[in-house]
């Protein structure tokens, strides 16, 4: 949500632990361990939480680019050339699962989180009955143990909507995306009463683009946008088991135009929520 996209592609699964992200993770840990902090003591630190912070260090997430400065004012200079050095050789991997780890580091740290869907219910707004109905789809199929471990890994990065009350999250979704009701109407009910209790919350913001709607800006797909503590914006979009983070300033801006235009064309929150409301007593 990481965003975490919605679909079941394999850029959202718990990543596999290649070697350069464990060995950053237990370089961090070894140096964490020789200033004598604990993770709770250093998560506060370098700004991110306890649980994300092991999650570095197990090799599982990766490694936002502040959390190099922050951990050199952490635990010394001579701490911060040498993880320098090993977020180094995480930047020359190339691949599928490298760029959705970096979105992942990137969500963590953003001031603002943007989303568009046309396909499902974006991650971080997924009820668990509806995200098993994603998984349980997925083709090839997933073993037990695969499926598990899809919809631990969903729910832990879902988070974020609780332990990031300061960031901005807004969510575009087309209206079929609930009509279609995957997994049957309980799961519908279930996840339209979840995406309303999440949207509540004063961070966030939910709009619905209607199925009638001749003015639409969103022909391109779904996107997601993010921005950085030093505000700075970044997009990344995925399908078919294919993904890119952009970070060109002139696509950024572009697909901050399109995200702009289509706020002013979906309903409004309110209206959105009467939306949801209604469906809901359809099903």
């Amino acid at each position: 949500m990481a965003a975490d996209s919605g679909g079941g592609g394999g850029t959202n699964s718990e990543p596999e632990m290649s070697d350069s992200l464990k060995t950053f993770g237990v370089v961090l840990k070894a140096l964490r361990e020789e200033a004598r902090l604990t993770q709770e003591e250093f998560g506060p630190r370098v700004g991110y939480s306890a649980h994300y912070v092991a999650k570095i260090e197990q090799g599982r997430r990766f490694p936002p680019s502040v959390l190099i400065e922050r951990s050199e004012a952490a635990l010394g200079p001579l701490a911060g050339r040498v993880l320098a050095a090993a977020a180094r050789s995480l930047t020359r991997r190339a691949g599928l699962a490298s760029w959705f780890w970096h979105w992942a580091g990137i969500e963590e740290g953003a001031v603002s989180l943007y989303a568009y869907e046309c396909r499902v219910v974006p991650g971080l707004l997924q009820a668990e009955p509806y995200i098993r109905a994603v998984f349980e789809r997925r083709l090839p199929p997933l073993s037990e143990e695969q499926l598990e471990m899809q919809v631990a890994s969903r729910l832990d990065r879902q988070r974020l909507l609780a332990e990031r009350p300061n960031t901005s999250f807004c969510f575009i979704i087309e209206q079929a995306v609930f009509t279609r009701t995957l997994g049957g109407p309980h799961v519908a009910g279930n996840l339209i009463d979840h995406v309303m209790e999440q949207a509540s919350r004063r961070n966030i913001e939910v709009q619905i683009v209607p199925l009638k709607q001749e003015d639409h800006a969103g022909a391109g797909g779904p996107m997601y946008l993010a921005e950085t503590e030093d505000n700075q914006w970044l997009g990344y979009f995925e399908g078919h088991d294919s993904s890119a983070l952009i970070t060109d300033p002139k696509l950024v801006s572009a697909m901050l135009q399109r995200y702009g235009k289509m706020r002013s064309q979906a309903l409004g929150c309110q209206a959105t929520m009467s939306l949801l409301e209604q469906m809901r007593g359809a099903l």
